[in-house]
């Protein structure tokens, strides 16, 4: 019984303070990743992930450790992707997916975001895992100009930059959880949610 109780609670209802913070999280994700455009067309694997690995750990951190809800880093995807969406629909299907496999195995794992290493595990892995999706992806339609061509005609690079992908992305997710940690000493930080009943 306990068990089903636990369950249950896992997953709550997002107020509108949460949703409102997400957005946030996401403009200021979005806003910080302007140099995108810039790099989109560089022939190299990983490129856009080692520009937006900060952007794309850092912000997210905060988001979860704040809202500490299943769901919230699918929120901020779906935020971050609207503006995609218009412009590389398989960028903004990336994201969504990402999210969800994120979201998932974080559950499984930690059984929610109670644990800030858990809101660390699901941020830092966000973005890397847009690595094997977008180069199956491109992979099976095929094309020169892709990054799975640029995977396929320089292998090494293309595991060096997804390593530096790692790194920075865990670097980003670990700074998040500090700042939140140092906002929360601070009384600028609040979780939206109370975990003491699963402790």
């Amino acid at each position: 019984m306990e068990e089903v109780k636990q369950d249950k609670k896992l997953f709550q209802a997002f107020k509108a303070k949460d949703i409102v913070f997400l957005a946030i999280i996401s403009a200021v994700t979005l806003v910080t990743s302007s140099i995108m455009p810039l790099v989109a067309h560089v022939p190299v694997f990983g490129i856009i992930q080692v520009c937006l690995g900060i952007q794309f750990s850092l912000f997210p951190a905060i988001g979860l450790m704040k809202v500490r809800k299943p769901g919230a880093l699918l929120f901020v995807s779906v935020f971050s992707g609207i503006v995609l969406v218009f412009m590389n629909t398989i960028m903004f299907a990336c994201l969504v997916i990402c999210a969800v496999l994120c979201e998932v195995l974080t559950i499984l794992i930690f059984r929610g975001y109670e644990k800030d290493r858990a809101c660390f595990f699901c941020s830092a892995l966000y973005l890397p895992l847009s690595l094997p999706f977008l180069y199956v992806w491109y992979q099976i339609i095929g094309g020169e100009d892709t990054v799975a061509a640029y995977a396929n005609s320089n292998p090494g690079l293309a595991v060096g930059m997804s390593i530096a992908v790692v790194a920075i992305c865990c670097l980003g997710a670990f700074l998040g959880v500090k700042i939140s940690r140092e906002l929360r000493k601070a009384g600028a930080l609040k979780k939206s949610v109370s975990y003491t009943h699963l402790r």
